[in-house]
């Protein structure tokens, strides 16, 4: 079973990040386009407009780099702390709890992003092919002494 878990868990994570990544879009889109949906309120923001503006820019752009997983780490850092300060700016306010204060979505974003800085990309990850490139581009460059055997 463990040898099942250990190839299967690069794909799952992939998944995890996919899904979670174009949800995260998906909010950034909607404030700022109203497409999928219009927003909560039905008024999309300019990506000038502070903080919301500047927020969904941030769920945008962030949410399209965990996608594609490109600078994956970097993106969900960011997009976590993003959730952080919505939570205690927006929703903490209104009640101790998420569930009081209508914060749920915020802080499951906030932890998920925060879970994908320390697990990584997973697999089928742009990440992966840039570090893939540097490892192989690192061995070609590595000078061959004159005279001595490899193993």
């Amino acid at each position: 079973m463990k040898n099942i878990s250990s190839t299967a868990a690069p794909w799952g994570i992939a998944a995890f990040r996919i899904v979670v990544g174009f949800l995260f879009l998906c909010h950034g889109l909607s404030t700022l386009t109203g497409w999928p949906v219009a927003p909560w309120g039905g008024n999309t923001s300019s990506w000038t407009d502070w903080p919301g503006g500047w927020a969904a820019t941030i769920e945008l752009v962030a949410g399209t780099l965990i996608i594609i997983g490109l600078g994956t780490r970097a993106a969900a850092f960011i997009a976590s702390g993003s959730m952080a300060v919505a939570y205690f700016w927006k929703h903490q306010p209104d009640g101790l709890l998420p569930i009081q204060n209508e914060g749920d979505s915020v802080v499951l974003f906030c932890w998920s992003l925060l879970l994908l800085v320390f697990i990584g990309p997973g697999a089928a990850a742009l990440d992966n092919l840039r570090r893939a490139k540097a490892t192989s581009s690192q061995v070609a460059d590595e000078p061959v002494a004159v005279g001595t055997s490899s193993p």
